[in-house]
Order: structure tokens, then sequence, then C-alpha cells
């Protein structure tokens, strides 16, 4: 019986894994079983930190509309309580962007959430 190499198959498999480590360090880029453990690590980080990001991302703009709030003189949970009850449908990416480029629209955003 004939040794069947698989050599087309692998060979497209190595190198699929070899071009998602490009721009890895050193042999991680360049060895295959080095490239593989490198990208699996990668991969994993890539999944859970989508998932980080959007927590980064609100706390920030909660920061934002806290600080912008306090310059008024209303704390970030009276404002959104009030925002609440004066039926504002406003998420926090829209009211942090706001907060930091109209002030005055925030401002009159304040005084709705102050009645």
């Amino acid at each position: 019986m004939a040794k069947i190499k698989h050599s087309a198959a692998t060979r497209r498999r190595k190198k699929k894994v070899l071009k998602k480590a490009k721009g890895f360090w050193g042999d991680r880029s360049k060895q295959f079983q080095q490239a593989r453990r490198a990208l699996m690590h990668a991969l994993k980080y890539a999944y859970r930190d989508r998932r980080n990001k959007k927590r980064a991302f609100r706390r920030l703009w909660i920061s934002r509309i806290n600080a912008a709030c306090r310059e008024t003189g209303v704390t970030y949970s009276v404002f959104m309580n009030g925002l609440k009850k004066a039926k504002v449908g406003l998420d926090r990416k829209i009211l942090a962007d706001l907060a930091v480029r109209d002030s005055a629209a925030f401002k009159k955003l304040v005084e709705i959430a102050k009645k």
C-alpha cells in the first residue's frame, strides 16, 4: 500500500494559520506550532475583549455624563432618574456625546430632568 502524505491539505491548513499569525513576534509568526498556540491565545483574548469593550465604553459614558451633571449641580443618578420619569429616550452614548460637544443642549436636558 502506498503512503499518502496529505501534503496539499496540510500546506493549506498551515498557511491559513501562519497568515493569521502574521505580525506576531519571533517564531510565533514563522513556526506552525508556535503560531497555532499564539493564535489560539490571541483569539481567546479577542473574544473576551469584544465583550469588555462594551463595558469600558459604558463606564466612560457614565463618567462623562456625571462630570457634566455635577457642573450644573445635579448628580448622575438624579439626572438619569429625572430623564426616565420625563420619558426621554436617549441612551448614555448620546448623552455623553451631548455633554462633550453641545453643553447648551445638555443643560436643557438637565432642566427637563429637574422637573
